[in-house]
């Protein structure tokens, strides 16, 4: 097989995998014209048509999804091949792909990232924040970040938090203008500043007490699907939030903002980062493990 053969299946199974140019064009690090050509001669030189193109969607012809379905696993062993030099390297080379949502982003990875650059400086770092929970695998991720109730069974998982309470919470300037909620029914006579979910739903307020559980549909002025607009909303007075403790746990301590209802906040969220089980774990993944669970421990 001809260089320019194996660039144009390589361009081919980016594209079928995200079902999109300009994310498949992103993640070679092409631009979406150089992209579209590679798929046209691939299609002229085979004489057949592998994508259906519309300005809204990308999908696989019949023919199309035959050839992924045949080239993907011999795709999958080339990569695992060559990653398996790395073995023989002195320092490990590679890219890792995270997919990781919003807080563990912050909280986790945000202050180990120039400590693991400088400690691997031939590993580049790839890391995509969305609050979905993303299929690690279609989306060609080595792993994920997120908590534990979002994972599917049948992952690795390194945990990389303690555990910590989900709470609600508000600032001084709010408290005092209003009645502190005595218990969690109380919150439906507040201004709730909402949270918005990846998949467009919106946050439960839970809360547990002696082993009752009960979830509060709340109200208010204001829905934001970015945690810090909504750590800024509460601080600025404007209603009561509910969010993690662990990540506002400086503004806590500072007395920015007051955990309330705290006998209603049972501890009960722990990140973790996970992987599929696969026999050959990328050298650059088992490093950036390693030092994972130090930093945790």
């Amino acid at each position: 097989m001809r260089g320019t053969e194996f660039a144009e299946l390589s361009a081919f199974i980016a594209v079928a995998e995200r079902e999109n140019f300009s994310k498949a064009a992103a993640y070679l690090g092409i631009v979406p014209s150089t992209l579209s050509q590679s798929i046209r001669l691939l299609e002229e030189r085979l004489g057949v048509r592998l994508l259906n193109r519309t300005t809204r969607s990308v999908s696989l012809t019949e023919a199309g999804e035959r050839l992924f379905t045949k080239i993907r696993p011999a795709f999958d062993e080339i990569n695992e091949a060559v990653e398996s030099i790395n073995d023989f390297r002195d320092t490990p080379t590679g890219t890792i792909r995270l997919s990781v949502s919003t807080i563990p982003a912050h909280m986790i990875l945000a202050p180990l990232m120039k400590d693991f650059l400088t400690a691997y400086p031939a590993i580049n770092l790839d890391i995509t924040v969305d609050d979905v929970t993303s299929d690690i695998v279609s989306g060609r991720f080595d792993a994920g970040i997120r908590y534990g109730r979002r994972i599917e069974k049948d992952m690795q998982l390194v945990k990389a938090s303690h555990k910590s309470r989900v709470i609600a919470i508000a600032s001084p300037k709010y408290l005092s203008n209003h009645p502190i909620p005595k218990i969690p029914q109380d919150l439906q006579l507040h201004n709730c500043i909402r949270f918005r979910l990846g998949t467009q739903e919106l946050l439960t307020w839970e809360f547990e007490k002696n082993k009752k559980k009960i979830e509060i549909a709340v109200k208010g002025s204001l829905i934001v699907n970015d945690i810090d607009l909504m750590v800024k909303a509460v601080e600025d007075g404007v209603g009561i939030g509910y969010m993690i403790e662990n990540y506002m746990a400086d503004k806590i301590k500072s007395g920015s903002l007051i955990p309330i209802l705290e006998d209603w906040s049972p501890v009960s969220l722990s990140y973790y980062l996970y992987y599929t089980s696969r026999h050959q774990l990328p050298l650059p993944l088992k490093v950036f493990i390693e030092f994972l669970r130090k930093r945790f421990n």
